[in-house]
């Protein structure tokens, strides 16, 4: 159940830039509650290298870094949540204030990846990231009027820097296990098999619809969390 999941994702997410945690997020918990965070994160970390490697020369390279220098607290305080703290409280808010985001979106706000946007950004999806494994949406919006390879590359290289920086805190805070890591490789082959069919897909969201699949996708994900969040 949990690699047909991650297979999914990885196929949405290969074609969009984001939304492996929006699929499969839910599914593995259900599967094994123990496999989330952790063992989602061992997957994550490694799927935006596959988006990087193919998409480089597209990467907003400062855009990462403003994204990655606010995740870094971002990650410190969800690894916090996780271990002292119930994530569905946090899940909640971060759902909410997305969601929020989505709605401006499509009445009349456009947002732009600027400095303090991707500070904000960075931090927001540090929380949600490390927390709740879904972490993509609170920068996807930032970049939802580039076209459909900056978005993928970009967010590939700032989810590989920011993923590491989750799993290397919740160690720090005695949350990883070696079966938490075990996990997350067996689920490797079904990402792999997922990115490598998202080809086709991602030639019909460069078709002029990446902003409505981003708003889309982002507005999906807090759904998810926020239902997961309040109904457990």
């Amino acid at each position: 159940m949990a690699g047909v999941a991650v297979l999914l994702g990885s196929l949405v997410q290969g074609a969009a830039g984001f939304g492996l945690g929006l699929l499969a997020a839910p599914v593995v918990a259900l599967a094994d509650p123990g496999l989330v965070p952790v063992a989602l994160l061992v997957v994550t970390a490694v799927l935006p290298l596959l988006s990087v490697a193919r998409e480089r020369a597209h990467v907003d390279w400062r855009g990462v870094g403003w994204a990655v220098l606010g995740r870094l607290p971002g990650s410190a305080l969800g690894a916090w949540t996780v271990a002292v703290l119930p994530a569905a409280a946090i899940g909640a808010g971060v759902a909410v204030v997305v969601l929020a985001g989505v709605a401006a979106s499509v009445l009349r706000w456009r947002p732009r990846p600027t400095p303090r946007a991707l500070l904000v950004g960075g931090f927001v999806s540090g929380v949600t990231g490390t927390a709740t494994s879904v972490g993509g949406p609170p920068v996807a919006l930032l970049y939802q009027h580039a076209d459909g390879p900056r978005v993928r590359a970009t967010l590939g290289a700032f989810f590989t820097v920011g993923i590491a920086v989750s799993l290397t805190l919740l160690a720090a805070t005695g949350q990883v296990s070696s079966s938490d890591l075990l996990a997350g490789v067996l689920l490797l082959p079904a990402m792999a098999l997922g990115f490598a069919l998202s080809g086709p897909l991602r030639r019909v969201v460069d078709g002029g619809r990446t902003r409505p699949v981003v708003l889309s996708l982002a507005a999906a994900s807090s759904a998810v969390l926020l239902v997961r969040s309040v109904w457990g």
